[in-house]
């Protein structure tokens, strides 16, 4: 009797000699005039795919399998052989193929090869069939089993923090408000349909009772857990409501959000730069064909890049010490490089590609240019904020140790314009058994993107939402 094995495994030699069945999708078919058919098929559960032999003896082979054009869906039970062809190790000599699905070939998008990938954006149901979404897709997949490994062997709890939110994290204000109102004005009641004032609703009718938002980040609803539970992290989706139609950009993403008690910041360096050691070197073992392609395809620096981090120190250098450097780099920025200024990436860059040749985490930033929940230093002046930055693309983890002083947090909030009694659970930590505590903020396809060298964010999350553009 056949077992149903995938795609990977019947490119395997081990699996010579066996009796199997293959599902999947028709990449391509081609005819030889002896009377053959050769169909490549691909399942998603690799890069490559098999190549299946149909001779013109099986029974459908004239009705359906001459018919056969890449999309089109199949069910392949044969023997696997070893493959006489360059490039392949196995084959599979079909005994029985069942079409599940044709494609026609006039009207399927994906039938010619060389689609843009701005194109692909516009079929993002369909993208995925192609070799660079599948690769995406694996690599993403495994950076994120990889992230789940990383903190649950180190102890640390994972927490589901609210999607929905009355808290402002960043304090920046660019969040999508969520409301029951009609967007007519109405509210909807147990009487039916009545009418409130539009443009000014009466909020305290809303379904919350009070102005709710989706989250820019889980990091203090987390901080809650740590301070009771020790070490935490969250990762799921977030949401920005910055009108940003930038390549770097996207309303919907995930980010990966570890909280820890008794963790001081050199300790949440050591943490940043152990998980990415691990995401990066885990999918360069586990997704070798994938990261080649990308390396062949699309960044040829993609290997090098990763195997580069891997095996690297993570210098810490101070905000101060880098501003120093850039100022005496004798380098022409586009943005100043004055102390006080946030960085940009093109001075993110020169530090890790040009200075130091290798990753770097940037700590003790000037206060008036992070939020308030980052711990004051003893000068005033700089908060316990680090930043790992990486070549190519800058900053790719943000975080701090927390302030834990009650006072000195409700100083810093009213500094920034924010009122203490919205955040008063947040205070209310700092009450009770208050605890030092540190965290970090790594965005999933800021990472994705590093790994693969994709150009464009919006091609490395399976539903890109940004501005205009919530269709699939």
């Amino acid at each position: 009797m056949p077992e149903i094995i995938s795609v990977a495994e019947a490119r395997r030699e081990e699996t010579v000699g066996r009796e199997v069945i293959v599902r999947g999708w028709v990449r391509t078919r081609r005819d030889s005039k002896a009377g053959l058919s050769f169909i490549e098929i691909n399942d998603g559960s690799c890069f490559g795919n098999v190549q299946v032999i149909a001779e013109s003896s099986l029974p459908n082979y004239e009705s359906e399998i001459k018919r056969l054009s890449p999309g089109s869906c199949v069910s392949v039970a044969g023997l696997v052989k070893s493959s006489p062809g360059k490039g392949q190790a196995t084959e599979i000599q079909a005994a029985e193929i069942l079409v599940y699905g044709f494609a026609d070939a006039e009207k399927y998008p994906l039938q010619k090869k060389g689609h843009s990938f701005e194109f692909l954006r516009t079929i993002a149901h369909l993208r995925p069939r192609t070799n660079t979404f599948g690769a995406v897709a694996r690599v993403r997949n495994r950076a994120c089993h990889s992230i789940h490994q990383f903190f649950q062997e180190q102890g640390f709890l994972y927490v589901h923090t609210p999607i929905i939110t009355a808290s402002d994290c960043e304090g920046a204000g660019a969040m999508f408000q969520v409301t029951a109102l009609d967007q007519s004005g109405k509210e909807e009641s147990e009487k039916g349909v009545k009418s409130v004032k539009s443009g000014g609703n009466d909020l305290s009718k809303d379904f919350f009772g009070r102005p709710a938002f989706l989250t820019v980040s889980g990091q203090l609803e987390a901080e809650t857990f740590a301070c009771a539970l020790g070490k935490t992290y969250t990762f799921g989706p977030t949401f920005r409501a910055e009108n940003s139609n930038t390549p770097r950009h996207l309303a919907e993403f995930w980010m990966v959000e570890p909280e820890a008690a008794f963790f001081d910041l050199w300790d949440d360096m050591e943490l940043a730069e152990g998980l990415l050691k691990r995401l990066f070197g885990d999918v360069l073992q586990y997704c070798p064909e994938d990261i080649q392609f990308f390396n062949q395809r699309i960044d040829k620096t993609v290997v090098e890049t990763l195997e580069h981090i891997v095996a690297s120190e993570f210098l810490r250098v101070s905000y101060t010490d880098a501003i120093e450097i850039l100022r005496k780099s004798g380098r022409r920025f586009e943005f100043p490089t004055r102390w006080g200024n946030d960085l940009q990436a093109e001075h993110e860059r020169f530090l890790t590609e040009t200075h130091f040749r290798q990753p770097v985490i940037l700590y003790d930033y000037p206060r008036e240019i992070k939020p308030f929940y980052m711990r004051l230093n003893d000068d005033g002046r700089t908060v316990r904020a680090m930043d790992v930055l990486v070549p190519k693309v800058g900053e790719i983890i943000g975080g701090s140790q927390r302030e834990e002083r009650l006072d000195l947090l409700e100083r810093q909030m009213k500094e920034q314009g924010l009122d203490p009694q919205s955040y008063w659970w947040y205070l209310d930590l700092r009450r009770f058994g208050t605890v030092p505590h540190s965290g970090f903020g790594l965005g999933l396809e800021r990472a994705i993107q590093f790994i693969t060298g994709m150009a464009n964010i919006r091609d490395v999350i399976p539903f890109p939402r940004t501005p205009g553009n919530a269709e699939f």
